[in-house]
């Protein structure tokens, strides 16, 4: 198998480390091909003759049966713990469900670990670590041969250390041993360039008993508190116009590539089947529905990534490491707002394949925090090409809140009443400059996004992760609740 340049740099890397250290952190973007290149470390360690097994552990059962095959591939072997197995993948679920007979191979043989999305596992001790990091702080940490942990998105929404990461003690920032960004990645055309496109609308009016706002932006309106995010994302409206331009997108790349996919991620599993029932009412089009109620959707989402279907809907289970190439269009309609989380689903559509056109589309409301994001990934896009675009809704939005708001000024519940225009998609010049996207409250203006990368994670005390800057990869800022957290830890563990 012919590997991508920075997978055999990254191979080189860890077999040098392993001389000294027994633990090696990779960070690759999203869709870059972090299995195969762990995979293919794993054989040459094995080939070496350093190591006896291999374990693998991943963040979700589609994921770990890829590592399965992936692994079976370079070793021309069975990796399902069976008699003359040669390892096996499990979840990070099954990590403290594991028998004895499991452990006990750590103590016999010389066991390779591979974490993938290692992100997953937090802690870098007892007493901060999470259900998943716990066994990797105890028993894998010491006992295993060597390890190497995999992340696209290398950063916790709660802000705890990630397990096994290295930490600088005088700046506190987190040590990847090789570092692979998305930059890098679409120069090698390891990665396809993704285009943002985020529905909005410019002419909002929101009533409140006696009192009326106008507002000129979904931006505009969400950062203002008013209406709950989850009443754009379920809006019947909202969705017809944004499955109408991921559909014409999909059908244009179809024409080219005829197996090209697309992605609807949704919030929730009824949201999931009303979305898949406006697709066939306004597009005419089917798909296939991937939730936890469907016992097979592991089986579902195998089969898709080998068909010609169009489209599949999905809630959280097709994000991080899930592999389906062909996919190139995503309509972003779930309710999750982290920045991770974004990342992950955009690593869905980039990965790079044989096709005539390798072009990536994602579709999204206009919400500030994804916005924010959109262009934080669009500052490793050449510039000379397009950024973020905005689908304008063409015609007004009227919401007349009617019930009391909660101290968060929103009521999940709360109903609100909606009236949608007819799209006009319209290409904006976008700056870095954050003075260009503002918000109007009684005529006075403030910025609403900092599009400029600030910290990313800020962990006060042992953590002390104050800035962390790779190529590729931007920040974000941690809570006061989750710094007096790991303060609190410190203390106790002196």
């Amino acid at each position: 198998m012919k590997l991508r340049n920075w997978q055999s740099e990254c191979i080189h890397s860890a077999i040098s480390k392993y001389k000294l250290h027994k633990h090696f952190l990779a960070l690759a973007t999203p869709g870059a091909g972090k299995t195969v290149m762990a995979s293919v470390l794993a054989k040459l360690l094995y080939d070496q003759g350093d190591i006896d097994l291999v374990l693998c552990f991943s963040p979700s059962s589609i994921v770990a049966h890829d590592f399965n095959e992936a692994l079976s591939e370079q070793f021309e072997a069975h990796f399902d713990g069976t008699i003359g197995a040669l390892g096996n993948s499990f979840t990070y679920q099954a990590l403290n469900t594991l028998d004895n007979k499991v452990w006990r191979l750590f103590e016999k043989y010389r066991v390779f670990v591979i974490f993938d999305e290692i992100h997953h596992c937090a802690g870098s001790n007892i007493k901060d670590a999470n259900a998943w990091g716990k066994p990797l702080i105890t028993t894998i940490k010491e006992k295993a041969a060597y390890t190497i942990a995999l992340t696209g998105t290398p950063w916790r929404s709660d802000a705890l250390p990630i397990a096994l990461a290295e930490y600088c003690n005088e700046s506190g920032q987190i040590q990847c041993d090789y570092v692979y960004g998305l930059k890098q990645a679409i120069s090698d055309n390891v990665c396809r360039i993704p285009q943002v496109v985020a529905l909005d609308n410019d002419q909002i009016t929101v009533i409140e008993g006696d009192d009326t706002s106008h507002f000129t932006s979904f931006i505009d309106l969400l950062s203002q508190s008013i209406v709950p995010y989850s009443e754009i994302v379920t809006n019947t409206s909202v969705i017809e116009k944004l499955l109408t331009h991921s559909g014409h997108k999909l059908n244009k790349l179809r024409s080219i590539n005829k197996e090209a996919g697309g992605l609807i991620v949704a919030s929730s599993i009824a949201h999931a089947w009303k979305i898949q029932l406006i697709l066939k009412q306004t597009i005419g089009e089917s798909a296939v529905v991937v939730t936890s109620d469907e016992g097979n959707g592991n089986d579902l989402i195998r089969s898709f990534r080998y068909n010609q279907d169009k489209w599949i809907i999905s809630v959280g289970m097709i994000s991080e490491g899930t592999n389906i190439p062909r996919l190139q269009v995503c309509c972003y309609l779930s309710n999750v707002k982290t920045e991770m989380y974004f990342r992950q689903v955009l690593g869905r559509i980039l990965r790079v394949t044989q096709g005539a056109s390798q072009r990536a589309f994602l579709f999204m409301p206009a919400e500030p925090n994804l916005v924010e994001y959109a262009y934080r990934v669009a500052q490793d896009i050449p510039d000379s090409l397009p950024k973020v675009k905005f689908a304008q809704m063409g015609e007004g939005f009227t919401a007349e809140v009617t019930t009391e708001m909660s101290e968060n000024n929103i009521i999940s519940d709360s109903p609100i009443v909606a009236s949608f225009g007819k799209p006009i998609i319209k290409s904006v010049n976008v700056s870095h400059d954050t003075s260009t996207i503002r918000r109007v409250t009684n005529n006075t203006t403030e910025d609403v996004l900092t599009l400029a990368a600030d910290k990313l994670m800020r962990i006060v005390g042992r953590f002390n992760h104050k800035t962390f800057e790779i190529d590729g990869f931007d920040q974000l800022l941690i809570s006061k609740r989750s710094m007096d957290k790991l303060n609190q830890y410190d203390r106790e563990s002196f």
